[in-house]
């Protein structure tokens, strides 16, 4: 964004106004392009392909009856929602009941502002955009705790402090995670750190040594159990606490929690995209501009959609874990082997000085052994099930 506003500056198209005013009302701009255009379009397609998909795991249909393949439902229930009536409890604090959405809402949408869709699309290429997600995405804290307690429902106290006490728990392995990444290039910023990797898989950071492959493993549990989903679920568990902290919420604010869950997934998937897996990175197939950014554009939308799949797997498969069993494997474990990993990296960078150490082909191996015995186990239990499967267009 900068070489474009740039070159509007230059061509006199904001003559008179200043520098800082004209790139404040752009991010405006591509900011509400971003939003408006792409992160709330994709939660309403990740709403009805994580139903889909969950069906499909569970020997089920799913949403099948508005619109091609169930494909508006995702839009019904949103209207459905928009018109519901707002309640408010007479005994909450009705200020505080109100806005406690919106900053849950504001935690997702604000860390669009860095995430590096290409090389060019981008936001705000910050020199600590790293810091900056870490910072903003406590915003969803401080939006649970306070929906918990200005319900004035015990079921909702419970899930908010529950919430917060694993959010702010599962930040520390989460930020641990990240330093080894940053050790490697110096940097935090999303650009960079892409910029520090290639196209090429056996380049990518999570191929880099092992205590990067763990460290992007404890990331992604670390980030699930940030953003509630499942097994870590806990702060809203229905069989124990109704609803947890969204008990007594209705109508749109009460789609508004579960809007920021599912578009954190993208956030997420971004993340580790950046981190570990090499970004926007493609192979040099083409000179022209507008067709390299729309590969490199497609590429990070896969990548990142990915673990997007993986994360409805997960919640298509595993149970919720104890609240005792959550924090256990939080200070006991995640915590630990993050310091591990931080150690690790640094001694790891003074045995291999070069970045890209001969042991990220080894890594690179074992990543793909892995990968194809899980995808071979996957296809036994396929052959096992086929009988009870079938595939019918017209749902």
């Amino acid at each position: 964004m900068k070489e474009f506003v740039d070159g509007l500056i230059a061509n006199g198209s904001f003559a008179g106004m200043p520098v800082e005013m004209v790139y404040a009302l752009m991010m405006l701009l591509f900011g509400a392009i971003v939003v408006f255009g792409f992160a709330l379009p994709l939660v309403t397609l990740t709403v009805w392909v994580e139903r889909r998909v969950w069906a499909r795991m569970q020997s089920r249909v799913g949403p099948n009856r508005v619109g091609p393949q169930g494909i508006l439902q995702a839009l019904a229930d949103g209207i459905k929602n928009i018109l519901k009536e707002d309640i408010i409890p007479d005994a909450a604090d009705r200020r505080l009941f109100a806005i406690a959405p919106f900053f849950v809402v504001w935690g997702f949408v604000a860390t669009f502002a860095v995430v590096p869709f290409s090389s060019h699309l981008v936001i705000a290429d910050l020199n600590v955009g790293l810091l900056y997600i870490t910072a903003v995405t406590a915003l969803s804290v401080v939006g649970v705790l306070m929906a918990g307690w200005a319900s004035n429902n015990k079921w909702s106290l419970l899930g908010g402090i529950r919430s917060a006490a694993q959010i702010i728990s599962y930040e520390i392995p989460a930020g641990l995670a990240l330093i080894p990444v940053i050790l490697l290039t110096g940097t935090l910023s999303m650009q960079k750190i892409i910029q520090a990797q290639s196209w090429e898989p056996w380049n990518w950071f999570v191929f880099h040594s092992p205590f990067t492959f763990i460290a992007a493993q404890v990331f992604f549990i670390s980030a699930l159990a940030e953003s509630n989903r499942t097994p870590f679920d806990i702060p809203e568990a229905e069989s124990e606490l109704v609803a947890g902290f969204a008990t007594e919420y209705s109508g749109m604010r009460f789609a508004l929690f579960f809007l920021a869950e599912w578009g954190a997934l993208y956030v997420i998937g971004a993340i580790m995209t950046t981190l570990f897996f090499g970004g926007w990175q493609i192979p040099p197939v083409t000179d022209n501009v507008a067709l390299q950014q729309g590969l490199q554009f497609g590429i990070f939308f896969l990548k990142s959609y990915f673990w997007v799949f993986v994360a409805m797997w997960i919640r298509a498969t595993l149970p919720r874990v104890r609240v005792d069993q959550l924090m256990s494997l939080c200070w006991k474990y995640f915590v630990p082997i993050g310091f591990l990993n931080m150690i690790g990296t640094a001694v790891w960078m003074v045995v291999w000085p070069q970045q890209r150490s001969p042991a990220r082909y080894l890594m690179f191996f074992l990543g793909v052994v892995i990968v194809v015995q899980f995808f071979r186990r996957v296809r036994f239990h396929l052959r096992r099930a086929r009988p009870e499967m079938y595939y019918s267009p017209a749902i």
